[in-house]
């Protein structure tokens, strides 16, 4: 059984930096590099001051009120489970607490009123972009909401998670071009639909799969077996890496074969490397490895994208 995070230091000295935990706001920042890279891998270059500047703060305030409504939902289920999750070691959604409001450290209404005011921040921010990006954004917090419902029904709310992760990266394309390429938005919502899935979901149900069985979730590493997981969650991040290679290929000003490459190396050593060694070894430490690791791939997305304007400025 694991103890309450309760009376840790962060929360006595710091107790703001409980509504960053509630919004898991390390990996928050992390994923702000899917909607940056969207832009500048379509652009080839820098959108106007004014997008970056806005895109910067909506997506900021859509990320935070989104894990924060994650913990609103699932508010009773992380309460029954509290006493049976691990909430530290090297997890990266336990380098701060994890799940205050389960914890009693925030009350459900103070989780309310922190969601509810950033997601005020973020549509008008995606208003101000673009309509359609206001459009995508709520129904990323809609099918949220049914990710979250889902967790006792069906091990396929997992396509549910990669629509989700998808809303930022595919908003930001509305954001600079009211009518993007459907392919090129079809081959970016491929890669990161395949990441999540292999990347971040499976692994994120794999480091819980003893408390969810005790629970009857319907996750996928407990209702398809570990076997089984595995093999989805490395074709997923096959998938991933050929997918995010292609789109260098496609749309890759500064060489589009030396950025597939790119892609191909650091895709193989973020994302296969530590997959493998999950589908050989089914440990629960190697599902955080692989989860951790993999929260990094957008972020070197983006500084690769972000090299080859540089260098072609």
């Amino acid at each position: 059984m694991q103890t309450s995070s309760a009376d840790s230091p962060l929360g006595r000295k710091n107790p703001f930096s409980l509504y960053w935990a509630l919004s898991r706001t390390p990996h928050g920042v992390l994923d702000m590099a899917a909607p940056a890279f969207s832009v500048l891998w379509y652009l080839s270059a820098f959108p106007p001051v004014r997008i970056i500047c806005l895109g910067l703060i909506t997506a900021f305030a859509g990320y935070t009120a989104v894990y924060a409504l994650n913990d609103l939902i699932d508010f009773r289920t992380d309460r029954a489970k509290i006493a049976y999750t691990d909430t530290g070691g090297d997890y990266l959604d336990a380098m701060m607490v994890r799940h205050p409001l389960a914890q009693g450290l925030l009350s459900v209404r103070q989780g309310i009123m922190w969601a509810g005011g950033w997601s005020l921040v973020a549509l008008v921010g995606a208003w101000l972009l673009h309509p359609m990006c206001l459009v995508v954004f709520l129904s990323g917090a809609l099918l949220e909401i049914v990710y979250c419902l889902l967790w006792r029904v069906s091990p396929w709310r997992s396509v549910i998670s990669g629509f989700v992760k998808n809303s930022g990266p595919v908003a930001a394309l509305f954001a600079v071009d009211p009518h993007p390429s459907p392919l090129l938005a079809a081959l970016l919502f491929a890669g990161f639909f395949f990441w999540e899935i292999g990347g971040q979901n499976i692994p994120a149900d794999w480091t819980d799969v003893d408390v969810d069985r005790r629970f009857k979730a319907q996750t996928i590493p407990v209702r398809l077996g570990s076997r089984r997981a595995a093999v989805l969650m490395i074709v997923s991040l096959m998938l991933a890496v050929f997918s995010c290679a292609l789109l260098f290929f496609v749309r890759f000003s500064a060489g589009p074969l030396a950025g597939s490459i790119s892609i191909l190396v650091v895709g193989s050593l973020m994302l296969l490397v530590p997959g493998y060694r999950l589908y050989s070894t089914r440990r629960h430490q190697d599902a955080v490895r692989l989860f951790n690791r993999a929260s990094y791939f957008p972020l070197v997305l983006l500084i690769v994208t972000l090299s080859g304007i540089l260098i072609t400025s």
